[in-house]
C-alpha cells in the first residue's frame, strides 16, 4: 500500500481439539497481515477447568516460542493478532482479554470499533465497573458482566444490543466458544472445521493453513455458540435487508487468497485492474505493481490493456506494513528499506503504475521520485480505488479528515504534488461493478455516506483519562 493505513485486527478460535493452541497460533500466523502489533491466546484445558493466557507486544512469531505454547494447555483457545484502532500501543491493551466475574470466566478478542464505546464507558463506570485498558473491547466485557436477568445468552444479547459500530468478536467460556458479526457485516468472520473441530477465523486463509474445510461465512448480525452438542446459531439483532460490508477489505487489507464475501480476494483485485484500464486508459511501455496489495489489480489491468506486466519493484519480506523511520533525514530510504527499484527494467520506459490506493500521497510522492531517478521517461500512476476523501470511524485508522489528500487537493493539483505525467483514479461505480455486488458494500471512505451514525467524529485515544 502507498501509505501508512493502520491495520485493525484477525481473530481466530477453536473448539475440541487436542493440538487447539498450537492451531490458534498457525492461525494467528496466517492472520498477521491484520495486525502486527501485539498477539495473545487464551487457552482453556477442560479436564482441570484452567484458563491461561499469553499476550505480549510484538509479532505472532516474537510473541510465542515452545515455552509459552507449552504452558497454554487446553484443547479450547482463541487468538487475537492487533493494530490498535482505539486505544494506546501498550501491552495492557492487547488481546485477547480475559476476565473471572460472578459466572465464571469470559475471553474475548474483537475486530471492528464501536462508535458508542464512549458513552457505554462513562455509563458503566458510574455503576461502579472498573476498567483495566482503554479498548473499546473491554465495554463488551463488562456489559455482558453487568447484565442480570437471564442466562448467559441473555446476557450476550444484552450487551450486543447495546453497542453500536463494527465488530467480530470470538468469545470463549466454560460453556463454548462463541462468534458473532455486528448487524451491518462490516468486518469479516468465517466458519470452518478440521477433525471435527469446529473453527473461527477473520479469513479463510487461516483455515487453509491448519488443514480446516470452510464451511460458511457467519451472517450478518448472527452469533453462534460452539461446544460438544454441536454449533447453534442466534440472531439478537432485528434481521436487515442488506450489510455493509468494509469493500477496502477486498482493495487492501484481506489476504488475496481468501475468500471474502463469498469472492476470492484475488480476483476481485484483478477485476478492480481491469475496470481500472477501461476507466483510465494510457499508452505506455509497461505495467509496473506495488508489491503487494497492488499485484493483483496490476495483472487486471495488464490483461485488459494488452500492456505487458514487469516487475521493476522488489520487496523486503523482512519489513512490516509499518517500517518506523526515526529521523526525518532517513524517510527518503524508508521507501528503499520496503522497495527497491530495478532501473535495468524500467529505464526509458513509460511506466503505469499500479497500486491500491493514496491516502496523504508522501510516500506515493517519494516513490514517483525514485522511479524517475532510476530512469522512467513518464510515469502514470493508477489507483485501483477511488479517491479517501473520508475517514473510517469502523475498525480502520485512517487519518483523519484534513491529512486525506484528496480531500485537500483537486486532481490536477494531486497529479502536480505527485510530479507524475498522469492520475486516474478508479470511481465508484467501476469499483462496485468488480465486486459485483451495489447493495452489500460500505464505501463510506470514498463517499462520506456512513450506514451508521457517528456523531462528533471518533478518535483514536477516546478512552484515554476517562
Amino acid at each position: 500500500m502507498s501509505e501508512q493505513i493502520k491495520e485493525y485486527c484477525g481473530v481466530f478460535g477453536l473448539w475440541g481439539h487436542r493440538d487447539a493452541v498450537y492451531f490458534n497460533f498457525l492461525g494467528l500466523y496466517a492472520l498477521q497481515h491484520r495486525g502486527q502489533e501485539s498477539a495473545g491466546i487464551v487457552s482453556f484445558d477442560r479436564q482441570t477447568n484452567t484458563t491461561r493466557i499469553h499476550k505480549d507486544m510484538g509479532l505472532v512469531s516474537d510473541v510465542f516460542d515452545e515455552d509459552s505454547l507449552s504452558y497454554l494447555k487446553g484443547d479450547v483457545a482463541i487468538g487475537h493478532v492487533r493494530y490498535s484502532t482505539t486505544g494506546s500501543s501498550i501491552v495492557k491493551n492487547a488481546q485477547p482479554l480475559l476476565i473471572n466475574y460472578h459466572d465464571g470466566f469470559l475471553a474475548i478478542g474483537h475486530n471492528g470499533n464501536l462508535v458508542n464505546s464512549r458513552q457505554l464507558r462513562i455509563d458503566l463506570e458510574r455503576r461502579g465497573a472498573i476498567f483495566q485498558t482503554t479498548t473499546d473491547s473491554e465495554v463488551i466485557v463488562h456489559l455482558v458482566a453487568h447484565a442480570k436477568k437471564g442466562n448467559l445468552l441473555d446476557h450476550m444479547f444484552s450487551a450486543f444490543r447495546r453497542i453500536k459500530g463494527a465488530y467480530s468478536l470470538v468469545m470463549l467460556n466454560q460453556r463454548g466458544l462463541m462468534g458473532m458479526r455486528d448487524p451491518n457485516g462490516f468486518r469479516p468472520l468465517v466458519l470452518g472445521k478440521v477433525a471435527g473441530a469446529y473453527v473461527l477465523s477473520s479469513e479463510t486463509c487461516a483455515l487453509d493453513l491448519i488443514g480446516a474445510r470452510y464451511i460458511r461465512e457467519i451472517e450478518p448480525g448472527e452469533f453462534v455458540l460452539i461446544n460438544d452438542d454441536g454449533i447453534k446459531s442466534f440472531f439478537p439483532h432485528k434481521r436487515r435487508k442488506k450489510a455493509s460490508s468494509c469493500i477496502f477489505e477486498h482493495i487492501y487489507f484481506a489476504r488475496p487468497d481468501s475468500v471474502l464475501f463469498g469472492s476470492l480476494v484475488h480476483k476481485v483485485r484483478e477485476e478492480l485492474g481491469r475496470q481500472l484500464a477501461i476507466e483510465n486508459p494510457v499508452d505506455a511501455d509497461m505495467v509496473m505493481p506495488v508489491p503487494d496489495s497492488g499485484l493483483s489489480a496490476a495483472i487486471g489491468y495488464s490483461r485488459q490493456s494488452g500492456i505487458p506486466l514487469e516487475w521493476g519493484f522488489i520487496r523486503n519480506h523482512y519489513v512490516g506494513r509499518t517500517f518506523i523511520q526515526p529521523q526525518q533525514k532517513f524517510r527518503e530510504l524508508g521507501v528503499r528499506v520496503k522497495l527497491n527499484i530495478m532501473p535495468e527494467v524500467i529505464k526509458g520506459k513509460r511506466v503505469i503504475v499500479v497500486d491500491d490506493s493514496i491516502v496523504r500521497g508522501t510516500t506515493s510522492r517519494r516513490r514517483v521520485k525514485a522511479i524517475r531517478e532510476a530512469g522512467a521517461k513518464e510515469v502514470h500512476l493508477r489507483i485501483s480505488c477511488p479517491p479517501h476523501k473520508w475517514p473510517c470511524f469502523y475498525g480502520i485508522d485512517f487519518p483523519s479528515k484534513d491529512e486525506l489528500i484528496a480531500n485537500k487537493m483537486s486532481h490536477k493539483e494531486i497529479e502536480k504534488y505527485l510530479e507524475v505525467d498522469s492520475l486516474g483514479y478508479l470511481s465508484i461505480d467501476g469499483m462496485l461493478k468488480a465486486v459485483g455486488n451495489h447493495t452489500k458494500y460500505c464505501t463510506a471512505c470514498f463517499s462520506g455516506k456512513y450506514p451508521i451514525e457517528v456523531k462528533n467524529g471518533l478518535k483514536k485515544l477516546a478512552l484515554e483519562n476517562g
